[in-house]
């Protein structure tokens, strides 16, 4: 699988993806969500016991005082440290995190990640996505906790995720303040936009050989807020199929979004000189949108971004 490990998304599914789909769920139809968010409550001091991979999985890691070195590897967690509060406590984060500025990027991979090197920043909790290398068991031989947060599954998946983080690190409240605000800006956007009585259908490209996104994705829920479906539904191979030309020129999407932009310099006039691509909807009524790759792939506070910046996408698009 050619997929370019130059953006969060992109290298966690090329890991990921040669065995299993990256993102699975259920697709949510709200931001908000009647259900708990956490699987610990704490009123500030510690210790405090938190989550440890997958929502619901029931893998929990006990932090026995309020962490001062945190080391990052997860640019997804990096963003939400900084969200919450927790900035000052961080001492290194991996080589993809660049943002918010000013942090400590270090060459530590969150993809191969050597625990000797980790072990060096001398770190009293370690945040990352996935584990791999034996991450967790060499990190559990040095008694140093692990906090995994594997990529998100839902909005909903999101935001128990920063409030896991704010808990470990000493920050519930700022970590429930950040929540509240992105329920409420998400739920403006998708207010903003009015509903159609069709909805549009879109192509979203990770990569210039055509892997996408279905509308279960996690890509695809935050289209879905604006009842867009995704092309790739139809093609039935799970969350993130690969899609030949012809498909998509059959599809005739009315909208198409780049997400290799950045990182692979595709342009909306490249794709309109794909042959065959000239007379697709999304061509032709120039609805092909650059995105930005970190909002589009990472799962942290700046969802919200992302969603805001598909309502404004979304609205100017022409009524049929």
């Amino acid at each position: 699988m050619n997929i370019r490990p130059t953006r969060t998304f992109r290298s966690i599914f090329a890991a990921l993806a040669v065995s299993t789909a990256l993102l699975a769920g259920a697709c949510s139809s709200s931001t908000t969500s009647d259900t708990p968010t956490t699987s610990a409550v704490s009123d500030g001091s510690f210790p405090v016991t938190v989550e440890s991979g997958p929502t619901g999985s029931g893998t929990d890691i006990t932090i026995a005082a309020r962490p001062t070195s945190i080391v990052s590897l997860s640019p997804s967690a990096t963003e939400t440290l900084w969200a919450v509060g927790a900035g000052d406590q961080v001492k290194a984060v991996d080589n993809q995190s660049d943002y918010p500025a000013g942090i400590p990027v270090t060459d530590l991979s969150g993809f191969s990640p050597n625990v000797e090197a980790i072990l060096g920043y001398a770190p009293d909790l370690v945040i990352a996505s996935d584990d791999m290398n034996d991450l967790v068991s060499g990190l559990q031989k040095a008694k140093v906790p692990t906090l995994l947060l594997p990529a998100a599954t839902s909005i909903d998946d999101v935001y128990a995720q920063i409030e896991r983080v704010a808990i470990a690190t000493g920050h519930e409240e700022e970590g429930a303040e950040v929540v509240s605000d992105m329920r409420t800006e998400i739920d403006a956007a998708v207010a903003s936009v009015p509903a159609r009585e069709q909805p549009l259908t879109y192509f979203h490209e990770l990569d210039s050989s055509l892997y996408t996104v279905t509308s279960t994705s996690f890509i695809g829920q935050i289209y879905g807020l604006f009842g867009m479906k995704s092309i790739a539904d139809a093609a039935a191979q799970g969350d993130y199929p690969q899609l030949s030309a012809e498909f998509v020129v059959q599809a005739n999407p009315d909208l198409i979004f780049l997400a290799d932009s950045q990182c692979c310099g595709v342009t909306a006039e490249a794709v309109a000189a794909r042959p065959g691509w000239n007379g697709m909807k999304a061509v032709t009524g120039n609805q092909i949108h650059v995105l930005d790759e970190d909002l589009s792939s990472r799962w942290g506070p700046r969802v919200t971004d992302q969603v805001k910046a598909v309502a404004a996408i979304v609205a100017q698009v022409p009524t049929a």
